[in-house]
């Protein structure tokens, strides 16, 4: 199946940065959120995310524009009707993408592959809200869209081998890496393994073994990761980790999973990472909010 455009659901951090990535890679997106400011707020990220990209001379000021013009913004779920796949990037929460993916099913052509970006949550499950389970599958992309590397191909249960090779070309295309999840399984990969090293971290953090800043400075020189922990639950968002280890704690039926008292103390406080001001760290004063 030719793919020329690309509808993605969701137009926050995730779904905007994969709308940019695949209008940069040459793709018509039509890109769909509830609200006119949803979308407006999008594409004023987008177009900062490029114009710093022709200030380090990476593109052009003409191919920003070219890029800007293949997205089409839209509130309406029909006017994805003529795209030819689909990329959903809702909140993270089961049973609204389950109602995005019945509605979808409704609106899309039969042949039309519809991926979810979740990071944790059953392919399985969202699927199953659609005459079609074989053309379903996860395309977990990671944040920001247009710089990491890696797409997870995730397998629901009935997913054919079909919609698995299209994805893989199609990751290609948009110039990423790619493995596949064979199995529908919590988290996938990368956070089966990230997050037991989140809640670990916390556990460190708790029982007043080091800092906040320590932990992170060990882990990034020690592991050579990027970044620490704690930097990176406050740039991926506190309350995104947390909701992943209450899923995890329930799929798995595991204490280890579970959220750590603290995660639970800052989400009552709104302490939600860099997007609400202050997470582990305070961003007004650049000074460690939780101290032991």
């Amino acid at each position: 199946m030719m793919i020329k455009t690309i509808g993605v659901v969701g137009a926050g951090s995730m779904g905007a940065g994969i709308a940019n990535l695949a209008a940069l890679n040459g793709f018509n997106v039509v890109l769909r959120d509830i609200k006119d400011s949803y979308l407006e707020g999008a594409m004023a990220r987008i177009n900062k995310f490029m114009s710093k990209s022709v200030e380090r001379g990476k593109m052009t000021e003409e191919q920003k524009q070219e890029t800007l013009s293949r997205i089409q913004t839209t509130t309406k779920l029909e006017d994805l009707k003529d795209v030819d796949v689909v990329i959903e990037a809702v909140l993270e929460d089961l049973d609204l993408k389950k109602e995005v993916f019945s509605q979808l099913d409704e609106i899309v052509r039969e042949d039309v592959i519809i991926t979810t970006n979740t990071s944790s949550m059953s392919i399985t499950e969202i699927a199953a809200a659609t005459k079609r389970p074989d053309r379903v599958a996860g395309m977990h992309f990671f944040n920001p869209a247009q710089l990491m590397k890696l797409v997870e191909i995730v397998r629901g249960y009935e997913t054919s081998d079909d919609t698995v090779s299209t994805l893989k070309a199609l990751s290609v295309q948009l110039k990423k890496e790619v493995v596949e999840v064979k199995k529908d399984t919590p988290g996938f990969i990368v956070n089966r393994i990230m997050i037991p090293q989140f809640i670990e971290a916390i556990r460190l953090l708790e029982e007043g073994v080091a800092s906040a800043e320590d932990i992170d400075k060990a882990v990034k020189f020690g592991l050579n990761y990027p970044m620490g922990p704690f930097e990176l639950q406050d740039y991926a968002g506190v309350d995104i980790g947390y909701h992943v280890m209450e899923y995890f704690n329930n799929e798995f039926n595991d204490p280890r999973f579970a959220p750590p008292l603290l995660m639970k103390q800052m989400m009552r406080a709104g302490r939600f990472g860099k997007k609400s001001g202050a997470g582990f760290y305070d961003y007004e004063e650049k000074k460690e909010l939780v101290k032991k």
